[in-house]
């Protein structure tokens, strides 16, 4: 069985090559190394070892995606194939629909859309596709995020296009420090379904909303074409890999960071703040209630 300090150096060896800011990713490291000199966590063991390296490492570094993860069933500690993992991530996303929780037609011709996972674009553009087709021709549309964990950065680009008239809006960048480059996002020019155009549109949000459906909320607040109702989001924007330390636990690393066309930044740290704050499991029924105001 390693020890804490074996853990710690694993995990931190991965933090400090893979960490999308260097400079923050050597501050971790000392303070989790000062920690681990003044045995604060030679009591520790398991989940509860985790959650106090993840505490302090985000304590030192701001960035939700940055953990330490315990799992009760052992794992393969082998490096990490990118084609497997993509291939775990697609079959969950085909597992739960792409992600589309929900559809309904509301009193009033309004559109509810409950999605709580961002799929991929390539195979998940097809129900993206369909769920839009179904609210099409509605008044105004409800775009659930409550419950989103999050997803594909392409898939959250294809959910945005379909509130653009064209191809022709720069939503984000995003920059990966292994290649140092950065990949532009725009809005889509051919979709599968009618654009949803000069209609109201109100995301919901709750503290449970994270990473992909972040994005989704963050890029049509900053573009106006939505408000937002609901609570303040979980607050992870960086794309992340994820790495064996041992049979039970995983480093998490955001490798990559997300640049918002309008603002310059993103919502990492903070989230993303609603248009107009209520709890979460009020903020259906807000939404709905003004929508319903606004077309009167």
């Amino acid at each position: 069985m390693p020890t804490p300090a074996e853990i710690i150096d694993s995990a931190l060896g991965r933090i400090v090559a893979d960490y999308v800011f260097p400079q923050r990713a050597a501050e971790a490291d000392r303070a989790i190394r000062g920690r681990l000199a003044a045995g604060e966590y030679d009591a520790l063991s398991g989940a509860a070892f985790c959650e106090a390296v993840t505490a302090h490492l985000q304590e030192a570094c701001p960035d939700k995606h940055l953990r330490l993860l315990w799992q009760d069933e052992p794992q393969s500690t082998e490096p990490a194939d990118d084609d497997a993992g993509r291939a775990a991530f697609l079959a969950l996303l085909r597992a739960e629909n792409q992600g589309i929780s929900r559809v309904e037609h509301l009193d009033g011709n309004v559109g509810y859309l409950d999605v709580r996972r961002i799929a991929d674009a390539g195979e998940g553009g097809r129900a993206i596709g369909a769920a839009m087709e179904l609210v099409a021709h509605t008044r105004a549309l409800i775009l659930d995020l409550r419950e989103c964990l999050g997803g594909a950065p392409d898939g959250a680009a294809m959910w945005c296009s379909y509130f653009f008239p064209d191809g022709q809006v720069h939503l984000n960048d995003i920059y990966e420090r292994a290649t140092d480059s950065t990949r532009q996002y725009w809005t889509a020019s051919h979709l599968p379904a009618p654009r949803y155009l000069d209609r109201p549109v109100y995301v919901l949000t709750s503290a449970t909303t994270f990473s992909g459906g972040e994005d989704v909320a963050y890029t049509l607040q900053a573009y106006g074409r939505a408000e937002l109702v609901g609570e303040t989001t979980r607050g992870g924007a960086h794309p992340t890999n994820r790495h064996p330390v041992t049979e039970h636990i995983t480093v998490t690393v955001p490798t990559a960071r997300t640049i918002n066309a309008v603002t310059g930044t993103n919502w990492e740290g903070v989230g993303v703040q609603p248009d107009r704050a209520v709890a979460a499991d009020k903020a259906l029924d807000v939404a709905y209630e003004e929508a319903i105001r606004r077309l009167a």
